[in-house]
């Protein structure tokens, strides 16, 4: 998907800040309404065999360019790599992850977030459709906000246990799992986005299950940080991705459509765009917007 909303002289409507000159930013930030930009946090890691690496990135910009489309935003070239610790597989496997440390993810966020602040932008949202691309970011986030006075979110697409929005679009039943990793949401989400990204005859259904170590006592019923015990899910273990799923896949595939993938892409889009106007209306009030740590941070 290109920019190619048009102004009112015929010329292409840019949102992607890599396309545009300086003068088109500084042309467009004198425009109401338009201090807000997009931020898209991606993942290279482990997937399905048959669906890429690049999954939570595809899946993540589609949904980024679809809402410039509709609610005519800005938005940063996509970060392709994630925190992704648990996807790099056992040693020489080959699994293909590229996965950033924590600290590292954290400082990419603050450098883009500081950047875009000092050219004028007064609110950030990140988007990721990387689950775990959540877990390093609150004293980031927080810190931004507390130093600049700009509004920061971060928006994770709707999927896993948080689906509501599109819950109404899977034919998975709720034990297939059916907006977890490589599963119906991601397969579909897929096949709508391009030619080529998926290979059916790789497929295969599965189930998480606890760390095969811990026992039967325990139990897992999708890709949480957690396990269940005696009814419980209240424990939290640093679990490696292949201890607690064998194929990569937590669910059911096969129900995957295009058509659904679609419908999806479209309504994870509106809802992003309904955020992005509704934050439009927020009163944010800048303190800092100078950068003088951009070149070194002082230990």
């Amino acid at each position: 998907m290109n920019d190619h909303r048009m102004n009112g002289a015929g010329q292409t409507r840019k949102h992607n800040l890599l396309t545009m000159s300086f003068a088109e930013v500084e042309e467009r930030l004198q425009e109401e309404g338009q201090d807000i930009v997009l931020v898209p946090l991606g993942s290279t890691e482990k997937h399905g065999a048959h669906i890429p690496l690049g999954t939570d990135s595809y899946v993540t910009m589609e949904v980024v360019e679809r809402t410039a489309e509709i609610v005519d935003v800005m938005y940063t070239p996509l970060e392709p790599f994630g925190y992704s610790p648990h996807h790099m597989g056992r040693h020489l496997e080959g699994a293909g992850t590229i996965t950033l440390a924590a600290e590292t993810y954290r400082r990419i966020m603050n450098d883009v977030a500081r950047s875009l602040i000092y050219h004028g932008f007064k609110k950030i949202i990140f988007v990721s459709h990387h689950g775990s691309n959540t877990k390093p970011i609150d004293e980031v986030m927080r810190a931004l906000r507390y130093r600049t006075g700009a509004f920061i979110a971060f928006y994770k697409t709707p999927t896993e246990r948080e689906a509501s929005v599109v819950q109404d679009l899977f034919d998975n039943p709720p034990e297939e799992t059916p907006g977890w990793h490589s599963s119906e949401l991601e397969t579909s989400c897929l096949m709508a986005c391009g030619d080529g990204l998926v290979d059916m005859s790789r497929a295969v259904e599965d189930r998480a299950h606890a760390p095969a170590y811990m026992g039967e006592a325990f139990s897992k019923i999708d890709g949480t940080a957690t396990v269940k015990f005696q009814g419980s899910e209240n424990i939290w273990v640093p679990m490696e991705h292949h201890e607690y799923c064998d194929t990569a896949v937590i669910g059911n595939p096969f129900r995957a459509t295009k058509e659904k993938g679609l419908a999806m892409f479209e309504r994870m889009a509106r809802h992003l765009a309904d955020f992005v106007n509704e934050a439009r209306n927020f009163e944010v009030e800048i303190k800092q917007s100078d950068y003088p740590e951009r070149a070194y941070y002082e230990a």
